[in-house]
């Protein structure tokens, strides 16, 4: 089993009692992070992120002097770059933040329930890393960059996150937690394993953002994550049907459709 005891971490945030409350959050939702840092401005951040070299930074973007975005784009240099999750109470700028390779964005007030999501996608990469790492040659980076490259590179162009609302708030939602998404009216709406979100994109829109290998427009009005798929069936009319592994959802596929199914 791969270690991960010596996770370290740094918080940057001008807030004092912001940062007193997510190290506490964070002792008790992740206990194997160790805090070495625990800073109120962006200068102090970088200065201490350079010295300490830690697996994750959690940023405040909106700091005086040097701010987080800033942070971030000096740690270009920095072999390997940190896991960066952004906090912020201005969910405008979740684009420019993931611009910067931003693994995670935390929005304030920061719940129980979000902050032991971005620990568990915390911990399941480094597990990954790691594993990678001492599956190969324990004192090699390779692993590490050929895994930070599939994940965070520039170049991959599909959606990572989904800018949805929520009832009066706005949700950033991670793509990975999205089971499908369904036309329904002017809308369309985003069902994930922690609940439904709102859209105003298309789904013609939206299929292009999303990688083919893990997304199937099944119909005219659904897409479907591959991997959320237990069965397909066809009803005694001919109709098919795909039945996700969580929910009891029945989704109808299209005629077009069913030649994606051949294989399976």
């Amino acid at each position: 089993m791969v270690d991960l005891k010596t996770i370290t971490a740094v918080i940057a945030d001008d807030e004092p009692l912001l940062r007193h409350h997510l190290n506490r959050s964070l002792s008790d939702a992740f206990p194997q992070l160790d805090i070495v840092a625990s800073e109120a401005d962006g200068k102090s951040a970088l200065e201490s992120i350079k010295q300490k070299r830690p697996d994750v930074v959690f940023l405040d973007i909106r700091m005086p002097g040097l701010d987080g975005i800033s942070v971030a784009k000096a740690l270009n240099g920095i072999d390997p770059i940190p896991l960066i999750i952004f906090i912020t109470a201005y969910d405008e700028y979740a684009i420019q933040a993931f611009d910067e390779h931003a693994f995670d964005y935390l929005l304030k007030p920061i719940t129980e329930k979000r902050l032991l999501k971005t620990c568990e996608r915390i911990r399941s990469y480094l597990f990954s890393v790691r594993t990678e790492q001492r599956r190969t040659d324990p004192n090699s980076v390779e692993a590490i960059e050929r895994l930070v490259a599939r994940i965070q590179s520039p170049a991959n162009s599909y959606l990572r996150w989904i800018k949805a609302s929520k009832g009066d708030d706005i949700c950033l939602v991670p793509v990975d937690d999205v089971n499908y998404l369904k036309a329904e009216d002017k809308y369309v709406s985003v069902y994930t394993r922690y609940g439904e979100y709102l859209i105003r994109t298309p789904l013609k829109e939206l299929i292009k953002q999303l990688d083919p290998d893990l997304f199937w427009q099944i119909h005219r009005a659904t897409i479907v994550r591959v991997d959320a798929i237990d069965r397909v069936k066809r009803d005694f009319t001919g109709k098919m049907y795909v039945h996700l592994s969580s929910d009891n959802v029945k989704l109808a596929v299209s005629r077009n459709a069913q030649g994606l199914f051949k294989q399976m």
